[in-house]
């Protein structure tokens, strides 16, 4: 047993690993008010590129955190990718919905990860109550039934012990909190050896490149091409049987890989590494107070850019749980909801992406073909062309309404409001709060707080298109009707949605809406 007068310090949350999900669930804990601790044994920030894909829903919570100016110049539209089959013929297109885009940003990003995770880390400092740790590595951990006691070791190799109600594990693939926590990992089969190369090109490289990302479906040596920000360019090459990574990790190796494209004058080698992708999902995401998110949890295929999103969204959808139960409104039984809802979301999500990424690793010619004129034949005899969109499932189970309820586990829509001659997000108006959100051709905003009234803290507005009749003559006035076309789409007036931006469940009318509210309200207790 710990000694209880050898504990320094004590805190609401240890947050282990200072990666991007680590320093999102830091700013997030940080900002509201929750004093927290984050360690990482690193003590600087990686400086070569990863990760280099985010979606809207990130650069939602992102402006919601109030760093997205700070990220913008970091960050670029991610162009179509193009699917070239093994004929070098276009099979397939995958793209993004169009504009009126329904997050107010753009569906689909790619960014420079140093820079980005700077800010972030800089976001969570800038908060009194978030202390910060560096070099500093957890060694062991001891889970009890009401707070949590962490022996940290720093680079000198002193040791000491820190207790937290709740200890959040960010800390990657390899995760130390994940195996004193006893916590496996299910192999949801797949695993292919690539080596990953970033290259800074220069305008004569650049001429010779594609215009949009591509995926070259070749059975010979399948490859990926992503259009990063400014002049970043990213391949993904598979590695044959029989080749040593690091041997084709070396830069004279490299540059043979690239011939096809470009020449050693034509840019800078920026980063070459060789990496197992693999398909791999926790068991359980929480043990006791100990909860693991990011790599930590999952490890998925990079073939349509989800790795970062999928830790954001972990840590988006765990930090309003856990400010609920440490301000006392929620049971701790609220956390199981975390493992059951994000992790059906990464098996779906994994499985959608194992099946892309199966497609285009096939090393076999005739299958090959067999894919091809398959994919073509989907699109009618041209190239199927989807979003990445579509490809992110709902959350399917959790903290949502029952089945059959509209618009449950979406993402709600987040349209441009016109306010005083200006256009700014829904968001802006009503914060990452619990909110009902009315559609004001119909109801009225003292409608709606009547029925809110049963739920403490629960925003309440309504919304309208812009020169419509309103029920409200208050109403937010929205710039493109995404929001109206949205609840024409699910046949509802109101939608109750969480901090998360995940519709609980939409209401046909105010008695469905009634019952939603107390539902909810009994589900949160």
């Amino acid at each position: 047993m710990t000694n209880e007068t050898s504990i320094t310090d004590r805190y609401d949350v240890l947050v282990v690993g200072f990666g991007p999900a680590g320093a999102v669930a830091a700013g997030m804990l940080g900002a509201r008010g929750h004093s927290t601790l984050v360690v990482d044994r690193l003590t600087d920030i990686y400086d070569k590129p990863r990760a280099i894909a985010i979606d809207h829903e990130i650069l939602r919570h992102f402006d919601n955190m109030g760093v997205a100016e700070q990220v913008m110049p970091y960050i670029a539209p991610f162009t179509a990718s193009q699917h070239f089959g093994a004929r070098g013929q276009l099979i397939r297109r995958i793209d993004m919905v169009p504009e009126p885009y329904p997050l107010g940003y753009t569906p689909s990003m790619v960014f420079t990860q140093p820079p980005v995770e700077a800010v972030l880390r800089s976001h969570a400092e800038s908060f009194d109550c978030v202390t910060v740790s560096l070099g500093a590595e957890m060694v062991d951990l001891d889970i009890r039934k009401d707070e949590v006691i962490a022996t940290l070791k720093d680079a000198s190799g002193e040791t000491r012990k820190v207790a937290a109600r709740h200890l959040i594990g960010c800390d990657g693939a390899s995760s130390r909190v994940r195996d004193l926590a006893g916590i496996k990992l299910e192999d949801l089969i797949f695993d292919e050896p690539w080596l990953v190369i970033d290259v800074l090109v220069n305008d004569q490289g650049l001429a010779k490149l594609p215009k949009t990302s591509a995926q070259f479906c070749d059975p010979a040596r399948p490859a990926s091409f992503v259009m990063g920000p400014k002049n970043h360019r990213r391949w993904e090459i598979m590695l044959l049987p029989g080749e040593d990574p690091r041997e084709m990790a070396m830069p004279e190796n490299v540059w043979k890989l690239l011939s096809r494209w470009l020449t050693p004058e034509d840019g800078e080698l920026w980063r070459a590494a060789a990496y197992r992708f693999h398909a791999l999902v926790a068991d359980d995401w929480q043990k006791g107070r100990v909860v693991i998110a990011g790599d930590a949890a999952h490890q998925q295929p990079p073939f349509i850019g989800q790795g970062m999103c999928q830790g954001l969204r972990d840590v988006s959808n765990l930090i309003w749980r856990l400010d609920r139960i440490l301000k006392g409104q929620s049971h701790e039984s609220l956390l199981s909801t975390y493992t059951q809802e994000r992790k059906r979301h990464v098996k779906t999500l994994t499985g959608r992406i194992k099946a892309i990424g199966q497609a285009i690793c096939e090393r076999d010619v005739d299958a090959a073909d067999d894919r091809d004129a398959r994919i073509l034949a989907e699109g009618g005899g041209q190239p199927l062309v989807i979003t990445r969109q579509e490809i992110v499932p709902p959350i399917e189970e959790g903290l949502i309404a029952a089945e059959g309820t509209p618009a449950r586990g979406l993402l709600f829509p987040q349209p441009a409001i016109l306010k005083n001659g200006e256009s700014r997000l829904l968001d802006h108006f009503t914060g990452a709060s619990w909110r009902l959100v009315l559609d004001g051709r119909y109801l009225t905003q003292t409608e709606g707080k009547a029925l809110a009234a049963a739920m403490e803290g629960l925003t309440v507005l309504a919304v309208a298109p812009q020169g419509a009749d309103a029920a409200d003559a208050a109403a937010l006035r929205e710039k493109d009707s995404v929001l109206a076309n949205w609840f024409d789409r699910q046949g509802a007036v109101a939608a109750l949605v969480r901090p998360d931006h995940y519709v609980f469940a939409a209401a046909a009318d105010l008695n469905a809406l009634r019952q939603h509210i107390q539902d909810l309200v009994a589900r949160l207790a």
